[in-house]
């Protein structure tokens, strides 16, 4: 009994033909993962997300990891070395151009774009994951040919390839390391997806019964079912981290930003989180014509709820001093619901 699938033979060979011609690394390979690596590189920097989707499109880093999907449920481990040597030589290609491009605006600062792909978690596996799913399921159906732009920007892998080189260039490390680890997230959601939906769809050219089928799919996927199961754990406690992390700022901003509201003429203009000497350092810049003491500031740190990191709070506050003034004059203070003015006409 061979498992059932929905796919007509037409489709699985047109399927298996077109897997087969992406584990090349061709010229065009070349050109347009280098295209795309400059867009993603210049729209990273320039923070402009439309030229980012350009460069998801643009890449095609995905060709060879469909490949190795059917390479791995084929058990053609000629198939499996050819594509996988084709994904290295495209991300080494990516990262070699947009380093080059990183060198040559160095001064260039590391942008919201750059840092949003420096924390992978948990759901980030999971849009990898359903990405490779809706993406094998576009290839096998090519009436749905259209949905697979939509699956080259939600399973991007040239964006966070560049941002982890253009880190590595200004020496930032840690934060280079969680870009790279997003990309194997990626890579590896995309290839177990892949290989799930071509295994379902009968495009194995193993003609297996379903119980043995079954075996043989689990056995060529256990090394990615590992690593997937790896991954989900690192990635879902790492979710757990960045939720608290967001909740403790979010209540941490509210509440000194109800507290300086309170303080006629002052406002609160940012808040930064640093950890130093085993603290964390909460640096709240707050502008207006009233400055605070130290015993407000005492008040106000011990009001802040115990920090994600289990560190001891410090709270200091950044005073810049200004002046309102209207066509009456500078604004002193407010006494009893009304202004006291100085003229400066």
């Amino acid at each position: 009994m061979k498992l059932a699938s929905f796919a007509s033979k037409a489709e699985i060979e047109e399927t298996r033909e077109s897997l087969l011609s992406a584990s090349a690394f061709s010229r065009d390979y070349v050109i347009m993962n280098f295209l795309g690596a400059t867009l993603a590189t210049y729209g990273l920097f320039a923070n402009n997300s439309t030229a980012i989707i350009g460069a998801m499109i643009i890449a095609m880093l995905l060709g060879p990891i469909s490949s190795l999907a059917l390479g791995i449920i084929d058990s053609n481990f000629k198939l499996i070395a050819k594509s996988l040597l084709t994904l290295a030589g495209g991300i080494l290609l990516v990262c070699i151009t947009a380093g080059f491009w990183s060198w040559v605006n160095f001064r260039l600062p590391v942008t919201d774009e750059i840092m949003s792909r420096t924390a992978p978690n948990f759901i980030d596996l999971m849009i990898a994951l359903v990405g490779g799913i809706a993406g094998a399921y576009s290839l096998v159906y090519k009436r749905l040919a259209v949905a697979f732009v939509g699956v080259a920007i939600a399973t991007a892998l040239v964006p966070p390839l560049c941002s982890a080189t253009i880190l590595l260039t200004k020496g930032q490390f840690r934060l280079a390391e969680g870009a790279f680890l997003l990309t194997f997230t990626n890579i590896v959601g995309i290839q177990f997806g892949y290989s799930t939906v071509l295994w379902l769809k009968g495009v194995s050219s193993r003609n297996l019964p379903l119980n043995k089928s079954i075996v043989h799919f689990f056995k060529t996927n256990l090394i990615g079912l590992c690593i997937m199961i790896g991954l989900g754990l690192l990635l879902f406690f790492n979710l757990s981290f960045v939720v608290k992390k967001i909740i403790f700022e979010n209540i941490t901003r509210n509440l000194l930003t109800e507290q300086v509201d309170e303080i006629p003429g002052n406002y609160l203009s940012e808040v930064r989180y640093i950890k130093e000497d085993g603290r964390l350092i909460i640096r709240a810049e707050v502008t207006g014509t009233e400055r605070p003491d130290s015993v407000w500031v005492g008040l106000m740190e011990s009001k802040i709820p115990d920090n994600y990191l289990d560190m001891p709070n410090e709270l200091r506050i950044r005073f810049v001093k200004t002046e309102i003034i209207t066509r009456e004059g500078r604004i002193l203070k407010k006494q009893e619901g009304n202004y006291i003015y100085k003229d400066i006409k």
